[in-house]
């Protein structure tokens, strides 16, 4: 990999994903992880903030890690390199449905299937969250593409930014969460928590319910992740904001240049492409993270002495 040219590098470790480019596949794909989150969020047991619900990057795709199902355990993994999604139980059971262009229909009768087929009875609410006009997944017939190479693509992303937040994660001792994609509003994430309480949250978000919200946002913390974009945003970003956020929080002095306060967001934002045509990409990441992090924590009053590595 270090013999290739700054642009192969560029091309293959992080490749573009222009939103118009494979909207389709990004709609039809969110619904198919929706579905695979919302086994894991009704067998797993509850973890603060919804960590239970969320999936993980492995080197083929994302996973949802162990699921319990009385004394036997199952895993349920989209593999983005041979294009299927795998079924494992610790009994041996191994089933396999191919990633094709289908719908989230055929998708989620497909998966239920299998799964009753194995012994494993699951009941989900069928109604998508955090977008807009949604369709009931035995119901969408609309949404029914898939892309394998953009799809690798964006798994191909996730890999980078996955070991590039599990490095800055690393450098922080408080509480914090681990790096995690979030089904509902697709994108990874990671966060950091001050320790203190915050004010109850507003709601407010589409077609999620108040309680959930603020369960996410019962403490004061600082997040930061990346988003393929979508609506008014046709590229992928990276973001970071504080909640609550605290005064002086949105003209604090950030890094890259490229880095900038959206105000409908609410949240600082970096183009994607401003890292992917870096010199360094690793480094034009974590000035962000780590400045915006420093935005959070010094105007809200972090004991930054306390919950800072400041050697390993």
């Amino acid at each position: 990999m270090a013999e290739l040219d700054h642009g192969t590098l560029t091309d293959t470790t992080w490749p573009s994903l222009p939103v118009t480019e494979w909207q389709d596949t990004y709609a039809t794909l969110h619904m198919w992880t929706q579905i695979i989150g919302k086994i894991r969020l009704v067998l797993a047991a509850k973890l603060n903030h919804w960590w239970h619900s969320t999936l993980y990057v492995t080197p083929r795709g994302l996973t949802t890690s162990s699921i319990p199902y009385g004394t036997r355990t199952f895993e349920i993994s989209f593999d983005f390199l041979e294009h299927h999604l795998q079924i494992q139980t610790n009994d041996g059971i191994t089933r396999r449905i191919a990633l094709v262009s289908r719908s989230v229909a055929d998708f989620y009768q497909n998966v239920m299937n299998v799964l009753g087929e194995i012994g494993i009875s699951v009941r989900i609410w069928t109604m998508p969250q955090e977008v807009a006009q949604p369709i009931p997944f035995e119901q969408d017939y609309k949404h029914a593409t898939y892309d394998p190479e953009y799809a690798q693509r964006l798994w191909r992303i996730l890999v980078q930014v996955d070991r590039v937040m599990t490095e800055f994660r690393s450098r922080f001792l408080g509480k914090s969460s681990p790096v995690h994609f979030f089904w509902g509003s697709f994108d990874l994430a990671v966060t950091r928590f001050s320790g203190h309480r915050a004010p109850e949250h507003p709601g407010g978000v589409p077609n999620m319910a108040d309680w959930v919200t603020r369960e996410a946002y019962s403490h004061q913390v600082s997040s930061c992740g990346f988003w393929p974009g979508g609506g008014a945003v046709e590229e992928p970003v990276f973001y970071s904001y504080a909640y609550p956020e605290p005064e002086g929080f949105r003209v604090y002095p950030v890094h890259p240049k490229e880095a900038f306060y959206n105000l409908q967001m609410q949240e600082f934002i970096l183009p994607y492409e401003a890292v992917r045509r870096a010199d360094d990409p690793d480094a034009v990441l974590l000035a962000f993270l780590q400045s915006t992090y420093d935005a959070a924590a010094k105007r809200g009053n972090w004991d930054q002495a306390a919950l800072e590595r400041t050697s390993i």
